[in-house]
């Protein structure tokens, strides 16, 4: 089974995820992974085991496209569950996103699935704590209940050296006088308060933050009403916006492509901030008028760019 062709139309809140499953003893578990991250499904492959290997759940490694190596996850062990014997039906899901391949073994594959993230709802607080906050959305399909899994997160757990990274902001673009409000939208709790303390702690921004693109353009329109009521100018309120790509109710293309066909907001720069940003979907980025596109986990060029578009904007 390989990864699907379909690109959707960017700005239209749908997406696609291959739901596989995870067998317990006596239980099964199914989950979801958003299909622009999985290169293929694969059988299961002997992994070799690899030398200071820094997490349990780390099986080894196996030889991939382009002789590659590929490191091989437990995923049921790394969420902390009992995992039932590997059999012939299990598979390998192999991932690629902020340019690291990764595969992860689950117990079976089911099907793709075309949704809106309407359909999609937040996990609680119980449920980001009981997964090591790597579940990102729940949403009910054919009597199931499937978990969105976070796997940036997963992979950044496994190798902090993948984490979100930021270093002080250039000296000749750093401005100590001017504190600049960036609308921030990102459904990881893990990546808001990495972003938040990052980029607060450089004195340039003041963050304000929402968990889904949905609360964000409700943000955005208790601006706009403010601003009509004497308030404070829109352009004074929000300086930038920094969105991810994948949240529940509403993704960051269609948030972007909102604030782009509105009138009174269209001046604000938009930067997309997500694993999804890569040469080859680019396109959906510049499709809904995004300003700037960036992977995760690298905040310091984003952080750079923000600030000249805010300039920019600001003549």
């Amino acid at each position: 089974m390989t990864q699907t062709n379909i690109l959707l139309e960017s700005g239209t809140n749908e997406l696609e995820i291959v739901e596989f499953y995870l067998d317990e003893p006596g239980y099964r578990g199914h989950y979801g992974v958003n299909v622009a991250k999985v290169v293929e499904i694969i059988r299961m492959q002997p992994a070799t085991s690899m030398p200071q290997m820094r997490h349990p759940a780390v099986m080894g490694a196996f030889p991939h496209r382009d002789g590659k190596i590929v490191p091989l996850v437990d995923l049921a062990r790394y969420l902390g569950k009992q995992s039932a014997d590997e059999t012939g039906d299990s598979k390998i899901i192999v991932t690629e996103f902020n340019g690291i391949v990764t595969g992860f073994m689950v117990s079976g594959v089911n099907r793709i699935h075309r949704l809106s993230w309407n359909d999609i709802e937040e996990p609680g607080a119980f449920l980001q704590n009981m997964s090591k906050s790597s579940i990102t959305g729940v949403v009910r399909l054919e009597g199931k209940v499937v978990f969105i899994l976070d796997m940036e997160n997963v992979v950044a757990d496994l190798d902090p050296a993948l984490a979100i990274r930021f270093n002080k902001i250039p000296d000749e673009i750093y401005d100590s006088t001017t504190v600049y409000n960036i609308l921030h939208a990102d459904d990881s709790s893990n990546v808001r308060n990495l972003v938040k303390r990052l980029l607060e702690d450089s004195g340039q921004f003041l963050l304000i933050q929402t968990v889904s693109g949905e609360e964000a353009w409700q943000y955005l329109k208790s601006v706009k009403q403010q601003a009509a009521e004497g308030g404070t100018p829109i352009k004074d309120a929000v300086h930038a916006v920094i969105t991810d790509i994948e949240m529940p109710r509403m993704d960051g293309l269609t948030l972007c492509r909102q604030i782009k066909e509105d009138p009174e907001l269209k001046h604000i720069p938009v930067a997309l901030f997500s694993s999804l940003v890569s040469r080859t979907l680019e396109h959906r980025g510049q499709s809904v008028g995004a300003d700037a596109q960036f992977a995760k986990p690298d905040l310091q060029n984003l952080s750079t760019r923000v600030l000249e578009l805010i300039r920019k904007a600001a003549g």
